[in-house]
C-alpha cells in the first residue's frame, strides 16, 4: 500500500470527524413546554390560602379566605371559610358535604396517599398550632387531630419526605414584624412522638416560601422576610436564596431562584426537578394601592430547579398566575385550585397540567445504521448454523474460541444495557465513588485463574454445577443449577424491557418494536449458531458499544465551550471526580466497603454463573481461558473510566444547558436522552445500536446458558442414554422457548404493573447468589464439608442475608460477602456435626491442586 492512499484515507476521516463536530456544535432548541393546560370545573368559592390535596382520587379544597368587597389594602374585610369541597374524577361540578371545625387558611397541606394533613394556619382570632388529618372512609370524609405544632404558625411551607412531614418558616402572630426560621418535623410512623425542632437554614426567617421534597432532601426556596417599617408595622423584603436540607447531613445553600417566587405553588417532578409555578416577585408589591384593579397579576412563568446540576431555567408558562394556592399531584400531572390572581382578588379557576411527551424523531441515517447492524447479526447466526453439529458445538463451540474473543464475550455478557445506561447516569447524578466497584473484577481475576479455573477446565465438565455433584452430591448440583436458571429467567425480561422503555421515552421507537427486535434477533442467532454465534456477536456488540460511548464522549466535549478543559474544570469544581469516602461506616460506600464488598461480590458471577464460566470452557486450553479472564479484567478499567467520563460530561453539558433537560425523565435515561436529542443523524444510530448491543449480549448469553444448564444438569443427568442429537434438538428448542419467554416477559413488564413483582422475584432468587458462591468455596477450600452441610449452609445464608437486608442499614455492597461467609462458616460447622460417608476428593479441592503443582503434575482432559 502506497503512502498517497493512506494520506487520502486520513484526510477523508478528518473531513468526516469535522462534519460530525460541526453538526454536533449546533445546539437543538430547548425542550418544548412540558405541560398542556386544561381548565377543570371552577371552585364554588374563590379563595386564597386554602388547603388542598387528594383523597381516594378526589381533589379536596378546604378552608381559605376571600374578600366580598374591597381588598385589604383598600380597607376591605377578609372573610374566612370552613367549607370543604371535593371534585371527583371527570365530574362536572364540585361537591360539598363536610366542614372544618372552624374557618381557617394560610397553613400548609400535605397529601400522604391515605390522608391529607392541614397544618397550622390562621383564622379571625389569630394563628393556630392545630394539625388536622382528613381521611376517606366508606361514609365519606372523616377528621382527627395529630400532635399540635410547637408554636402557632401561618404562612409556612411544608413537604413530605420518607414518611416525615417538614414545616419551614412562617409567622407566629398576625402582627409579628419578624418571620420565623422554625424548622419542624413529624414522623408519621410515630406521630405520638410529636414534632421535633431541627437546626434551621443559614439564612433569614421567611414567610410563604416554596418548599418541596426531592432527591432525598427538603428544599426551602425564596419567601419574604418580615421587617418593621417606620410605623412599626410589618413590611416585606423579597428573597431569592434557597437551601437544601438532607436528613443526617444538615443544610447546604444552593443556587438561588432568578427572581423571588413568594407564595408560589411548588412541587417535585420527575427524578431530580422542582417546579415553581409563578409567584410574587415583589416588583409591584409596594404599588398595590396605586395600581388597584389595573394590577397585571402575578408571574405565569414555570421555573425548574435541577437538583443535580444546581441550575434554574424557565420551562414554560401557566395560563394564569396564582399565588397563596397549593399544587396537587393528580392523575400523572398537577392541579392548581383557586388562589390569588392579583393582590386582594381571588380566582375560582382550577387548572390541570398534564405532561407532554418530549421525544426526538430518529432520522433515516439512524435507521440505516441500526438496520445494517441487525443484518450483520443475522448473518453471523446463519454462518455459524453450519457448524452446530453436536452439543459440544452448541454448548462449547468445539472449544475453538480464541482467548481474546472469549474475553470480549465475558465483558459483553457482564455489561448489560442497564449498565450502559446506569453507569453514566450514576456519574451524572453523583460522583466517581462507584467507579472503584469494578476494581473488584481486576482483583478477583487472579483468584479465579489460579484457584477456580483449574477445577472447571480439568474435570471435563460442561456446566459449573457438575463440579458440585462430583464434590458433594446430586442435590447440591441441582440446587446450584436451579438457582442460576431461575435468576436468568427473571433477569431476561428486565434487561430487555427497561432499556426499551427508556429508549421509547426519548425517541420515536415504540417499546414493542424495541423488545421484539432484540428478543427475536437474539433468539434467532442463538438457536441457529449456539454459543459460537453468541460469542462472536458479543465481540461485535462490545466494539459497537464501546465505540458508541467513545464517540458520545467526544461529541459531548465538543458541545462545551472549553472542550475537555472545561469538562475537567467544571467537573472538579462540582466534586464530580470525588473517588474515595474515608470512613469506617459500613452503611455507606466507604472505601473498604467498596473494595471488600465488590471483591466478594464478583465471586458470584465469575465463579458460579454458567453464562460466564461457559466462556472459560470454550477456549482450547486452560492457558487460553486464563488469558480470556485477564482480557475481561484489562477491559474493565478503561471501560469504567470511559462510562464515568461520559456521565460527568453529561453533567457539565446540562449544567450549561439546563433548558435542554426533560424534567419528567428518570436519571437512568439521561444518556439515551442525550443520544436522541443532541447527537447528529447517523451518530445517534450508532449509539442506539450500542444500546441494543448491550441488551442483546446479556439476553443471548442467558438463553444459551439456561439451555446448557437444563440439558446438561437435568435432562442428560436423568437420561444418560439419550443420544447427542436428541440433546442438541432439545437445547435448540429450550433456547427458542426461553427466548420467547424472555421477550414475552419484557412486554409484560413494559405494559403492566408487574415490574415491582419482578424485582421482588429477583431479590428473592438473588438471596441465593452468595449462597451458591459459598457452596463452591466450601467445596474447593475445605475437605470436611459435605453435601448436607453445603445445602444447610446455603439455606442459612439466604435467611441471614434476608434479615440483613430487611432489618439493618448495612450497605448493599456487603450483601454477597455476608452470604458467602455465612454459607461457608455454617456449612462447615454443620458438616462437622452431621458427618457423611467418605468421598474420593482427588482433584476436587485446593489441597489436591496444590499437591499436583508441587509434584509438577499437570493434567487437563480435553475431548
Amino acid at each position: 500500500m502506497t503512502l498517497m492512499p493512506i494520506q487520502k484515507r486520513f484526510r477523508l476521516s478528518g473531513y468526516l470527524v469535522l462534519l460530525l463536530m460541526s453538526q454536533a456544535c449546533t445546539t437543538p432548541p430547548p425542550v418544548q413546554d412540558p405541560f398542556t393546560w386544561h381548565e377543570l370545573p371552577q371552585a364554588p368559592l374563590a379563595t386564597g390560602g386554602a388547603f388542598a390535596g387528594v383523597l381516594s382520587g378526589r381533589i379536596v379544597l378546604a378552608g381559605g379566605s376571600y374578600f366580598p368587597g374591597l381588598p385589604s389594602y383598600q380597607g376591605g374585610v377578609k372573610i374566612w371559610t370552613d367549607s370543604v369541597f371535593t371534585l371527583s374524577p371527570d365530574a362536572s361540578e364540585w361537591e360539598q358535604g363536610f366542614s372544618l371545625p372552624e374557618p381557617r387558611g394560610y397553613g400548609a397541606s400535605v397529601s400522604t396517599g391515605k390522608s391529607m394533613l392541614l397544618i397550622g394556619g390562621s383564622h379571625a382570632g389569630g394563628h393556630t398550632r392545630e394539625v388536622l388529618r382528613l381521611s376517606e372512609s366508606g361514609a365519606g370524609l372523616t377528621m382527627d387531630t395529630l400532635p399540635a405544632l410547637p408554636a402557632p404558625s401561618a404562612m409556612h411551607g411544608a413537604a413530605l419526605l420518607d414518611s416525615v412531614v417538614y414545616v419551614a418558616g412562617g409567622q407566629r402572630d398576625p402582627t409579628a414584624t419578624t418571620a420565623e426560621t422554625s424548622f419542624w418535623a413529624l414522623n408519621l410512623r410515630r406521630p405520638n412522638d410529636g414534632w421535633r425542632e431541627l437546626p434551621v437554614w443559614p439564612g433569614p426567617g421567611r414567610i410563604l416560601p416554596a418548599v418541596a421534597a426531592q432527591d432525598g432532601s427538603i428544599f426551602v426556596i425564596s419567601g419574604a422576610e418580615l421587617l418593621p417599617d417606620s410605623a412599626g408595622k410589618a413590611t416585606r423584603r423579597f428573597l431569592t436564596d434557597a437551601y437544601r436540607y438532607t436528613p443526617g447531613k444538615g443544610w447546604d445553600r444552593v443556587a438561588g431562584v432568578p427572581v423571588p417566587v413568594v407564595a408560589a405553588p411548588a412541587a417535585s417532578y420527575g427524578a431530580s426537578h422542582i417546579l415553581v409555578f409563578g409567584g410574587d416577585s415583589g416588583e409591584l408589591f409596594f404599588r398595590q394601592r396605586e395600581l388597584g384593579d389595573r394590577h397585571p397579576g402575578f408571574s405565569r412563568d414555570v421555573l425548574a430547579y435541577h437538583t443535580i446540576t444546581n441550575t434554574w431555567t424557565t420551562i414554560g408558562q401557566a395560563p394564569e398566575g396564582l399565588v397563596t394556592s397549593n399544587i396537587v399531584p393528580y392523575r400523572g400531572g398537577f392541579v392548581i385550585p383557586s388562589g390569588e390572581d392579583r393582590p386582594g382578588h381571588r380566582s375560582p379557576s382550577v387548572w390541570q397540567a398534564l405532561p407532554v411527551r418530549a421525544e426526538a424523531q430518529i432520522g433515516l441515517p439512524d435507521y440505516i445504521v441500526i438496520v445494517l447492524y441487525l443484518v450483520v447479526l443475522i448473518g453471523i447466526g446463519l454462518y455459524f448454523s453450519r457448524r452446530g453439529e453436536n452439543t459440544d458445538d452448541f454448548f462449547l463451540a468445539g472449544r475453538r474460541i480464541p482467548w481474546w474473543a472469549a474475553g470480549l464475550s465475558i465483558f459483553g455478557t457482564q455489561l448489560s444495557a442497564l449498565t450502559f445506561m446506569a453507569i453514566p447516569a450514576k456519574a451524572y447524578a453523583t460522583d466517581w465513588v462507584f467507579a472503584l466497584v469494578n476494581l473488584g473484577i481486576v482483583l478477583i481475576a487472579p483468584i479465579v485463574i489460579y484457584l477456580y479455573l483449574p477445577f472447571f477446565r480439568r474435570l471435563n465438565i460442561t456446566t459449573a454445577y457438575e463440579y458440585l455433584e462430583k464434590r458433594f452430591n446430586l442435590a447440591v448440583r441441582w440446587f446450584g443449577s436451579l438457582s442460576f436458571i431461575l435468576f436468568q429467567l427473571g433477569r431476561m425480561g428486565i434487561v430487555v424491557a427497561l432499556p426499551s422503555i427508556a429508549l421509547s421515552t426519548v425517541t420515536s421507537i415504540p417499546v414493542t418494536t424495541s423488545i421484539l427486535i432484540m428478543g427475536a434477533l437474539a433468539t434467532f442467532y442463538t438457536v441457529l449458531g449456539g454459543i459460537e454465534a453468541v460469542i462472536w456477536t458479543d465481540v461485535i456488540q462490545v466494539v459497537v458499544l464501546l465505540g458508541g460511548a467513545i464517540l458520545s464522549l467526544v461529541l459531548v466535549a465538543s458541545r462545551l465551550d472549553g472542550g475537555f478543559g472545561e469538562f475537567f474544570e467544571v467537573g472538579a469544581a462540582a466534586g464530580k471526580f470525588h473517588l474515595v469516602n474515608w470512613t469506617w461506616d459500613y452503611t455507606t460506600a466507604a472505601l473498604w466497603v467498596v473494595i471488600v464488598g465488590n471483591v466478594l461480590s464478583n465471586l458470584v458471577p465469575y465463579t458460579t454463573d454458567q453464562s460466564v464460566i461457559q466462556r472459560y470452557l470454550t477456549t482450547r486450553d486452560e492457558k487460553q481461558a486464563a488469558r480470556a479472564i485477564w482480557t475481561n479484567a484489562a477491559l474493565t478499567i478503561p471501560a469504567t473510566i470511559l462510562f464515568f467520563s461520559v456521565g460527568t460530561a453529561l453533567f457539565v453539558f446540562y449544567a450549561h444547558h439546563p433548558q435542554n433537560l426533560n424534567p419528567a425523565l428518570a436519571n437512568d435515561a439521561i444518556f439515551p436522552w442525550f443520544i436522541a436529542r443532541q447527537l447528529p443523524p447517523g451518530v445517534s444510530g450508532i449509539v442506539i445500536a450500542g444500546l441494543f448491543a448491550a441488551a442483546m449480549s446479556s439476553l443471548d448469553s442467558s438463553m444459551n446458558s439456561v439451555a446448557t444448564a437444563v440439558v446438561t444438569d437435568f435432562y442428560a443427568r436423568l437420561r444418560p442414554a439419550a443420544s447427542d442429537r436428541s440433546r442438541l434438538r432439545l437445547a435448540q428448542g429450550i433456547t427458542l422457548g426461553v427466548g420467547a419467554l424472555g421477550t414475552a416477559t419484557a412486554l409484560l413488564i413494559a405494559y403492566s404493573e408487574v415490574e415491582s413483582l419482578w424485582d421482588l422475584f429477583l431479590q428473592i432468587v438473588g438471596l441465593f447468589g452468595g449462597s451458591v458462591a459459598g457452596v463452591f468455596a466450601l467445596g474447593i477450600f475445605t475437605r470436611r464439608a459435605n453435601g448436607a452441610g453445603a445445602l444447610a449452609g446455603a439455606i442459612i445464608s439466604a435467611v441471614v442475608l434476608y434479615s440483613v437486608q430487611r432489618f439493618t442499614d448495612v450497605h448493599f455492597f456487603l450483601y454477597a460477602g455476608i452470604g458467602i461467609v455465612t454459607c461457608m462458616s455454617s456449612g462447615y460447622l454443620i458438616s462437622l456435626l452431621v458427618p457423611a460417608a467418605p468421598r474420593n476428593l482427588t482433584g476436587l479441592t485446593i489441597y489436591s491442586l496444590l499437591q499436583r503443582r508441587k509434584d509438577n503434575v499437570h493434567v487437563e482432559t480435553t475431548p
